[in-house]
């Protein structure tokens, strides 16, 4: 190595020794002599450039691996928001328009202190009140075709007896005038009918719509005298009583027996429960009327010791169109409106109607009003 060639003294240095690649020299000066030692630098060169390799390599081993699980948690986090979003495509999909739906479909469970959770269970819910509108409306209308059809089958009677009637006039004129008389007296009577159906339902309509009734202090102690001396006057041969709080001294208690409510529509319901009774049970029949205070309500009982109903009989009393059986006497001229009218009137004024009945034990009607 030449002399000059090296690094100052002591100092290692890098030489590029030509043919033999780069070499770490260290001079050494004695005297006048100059000795250098040098080691090459390929093995060296070689284990840098491969840890480099190996470690470039390990970085993007590192940084796919990351972005693949990265990747992994997001869609694994995400799973439940798809899930919600398929849920409501699914519900989206359904045909709700008519008919008798169900949504089964529900996001699952997860956590509600995450947003998943907090989105899965609104969507829930929303989808809860959904199908209680849904049940709803289907039972609606299924009410509303069956009052239909019951209203067409309770008006196609009268109707046919009126056009019968009616062509028997029109091509029968050797009719002696007592046949004529007859012929109009039922054309008159099944007309009656026929207003007092469509009226009832005309009431039933507008109490669904919830129209507002009047307001006024209606005294019910004075209904049900009203109603006890009616029926005692179309029906002698029931045993009617009418049952009012007295003092020890036998004086009647009036007071507290008045409530706020619309008084003809109050007056309808007691006489329908009255007519109830007249109609469907047997001559010596005991019914009695009775009123009493209670607290914050006025109770109104309606009770009969008759043959009582069957239970299948009791269970749709408050149906409309729903007649008694055999076992509660069916009486001709009954629209079967009006137990149903009952419990529309009295739970727009905020009360309840109640039936405690069987058969051979009589019947109970007992109606709850707010004072």
């Amino acid at each position: 190595v030449a002399p000059g060639s090296a690094a100052s003294e002591s100092e290692p240095a890098t030489v590029e020794v030509p043919g033999l690649g780069n070499y770490r020299v260290v001079s050494t000066a004695s005297g006048a002599d100059l000795q250098a030692y040098g080691l090459p630098l390929a093995p060296v060169e070689r284990t840098v450039s491969s840890y480099a390799t190996r470690q470039a390599l390990v970085g993007l081993g590192a940084v796919a691996l990351t972005a693949l699980l990265g990747t992994w948690l997001v869609r694994r986090e995400l799973q439940p928001l798809r899930t919600v979003a398929e849920t409501a495509r699914s519900v989206a999909a359904l045909p709700l328009a008519r008919g008798a739906v169900s949504l089964p479909q529900r996001a699952p469970h997860e956590d509600p202190a995450t947003e998943v959770g907090q989105v899965g269970a609104a969507l829930n819910t929303l989808l809860g009140h959904v199908e209680d509108s849904l049940v709803a409306r289907h039972r609606s209308e299924m009410q509303v075709r069956q009052f239909v059809a019951d209203a067409s089958h309770e008006l196609r009677t009268p109707l046919a007896s009126v056009a019968g009637y009616t062509e028997l006039l029109q091509t029968r004129p050797d009719l002696t005038p007592q046949e004529s008389e007859h012929a109009l007296q039922r054309i008159s009577q099944e007309s009656a009918r026929m207003t007092a159906l469509v009226e009832d339902m005309l009431l039933l309509a507008r109490l669904d719509a919830g129209r507002p009734l009047e307001r006024e202090e209606v005294d019910l102690a004075g209904l049900a005298a009203d109603a006890v001396t009616d029926a005692a006057v179309r029906t002698p041969g029931h045993i009617w009583k009418l049952d009012l709080p007295t003092t020890p001294d036998c004086d009647l208690l009036l007071d507290g027996l008045t409530v706020p409510g619309d008084g003809a529509r109050l007056r309808q319901v007691l006489a329908n429960l009255v007519r109830n009774a007249q109609l469907h049970t047997p001559p010596g029949t005991t019914v009695t009327v009775s009123v009493r205070e209670a607290g914050d309500v006025v109770v109104l009982v309606v009770d009969d010791d008759g043959p009582g109903m069957a239970h299948d009989v009791a269970r749709r009393a408050f149906d409309r169109f729903v007649r008694g059986d055999a076992s509660r006497r069916r009486a001709g001229g009954t629209s079967g409106l009006g137990l149903a009218i009952a419990r529309s009137v009295v739970e727009a004024h905020g009360g309840t109607i109640a039936l405690e009945t069987a058969e051979g034990a009589g019947a109970r009607f007992t109606i709850r009003l707010p004072r």
